[in-house]
């Protein structure tokens, strides 16, 4: 009788399990590390510290600082850049955290589309 499916000699199942395996090992470390990463907090200034952003490393703003000397009434403008400067710096410090650390689990920069 003729077996049909699988590899020669029951191999396919070892492999199939071999590879479940090593994804579910792979998942236990993404899961760490996000749980790592989110106990993180990144201090980022802007303005020579005039505005100060702590940031998890889950992209939540855990403090904003602005120094009183900044604020200035009639130049909105600068304290709006200084602001954003610190926010948007803060979160690509932490983004660029996440894919180091992703590359070190997978072995690669990281996996385009899937996170």
């Amino acid at each position: 009788m003729k077996k049909f499916g699988g590899m020669p000699g029951g191999m396919g199942g070892m492999n199939m399990n071999q590879l479940m395996k090593q994804a579910q090992k792979m998942q236990q470390q993404m899961e760490k590390m996000q749980e790592d990463l989110a106990e993180k907090t990144y201090e980022i200034t802007s303005g020579g510290g005039a505005v100060k952003v702590l940031i998890s490393g889950n992209k939540e703003i855990k403090e904003l600082i602005i120094q009183k000397e900044v604020v200035d009434p009639d130049d909105v403008e600068m304290l709006q850049d200084l602001i954003m400067t610190a926010v948007n710096e803060a979160v690509r410090q932490v983004e660029e955290a996440y894919q180091a650390e992703m590359g070190r689990v997978t072995g690669s920069p990281g996996i385009p589309g899937l996170f």
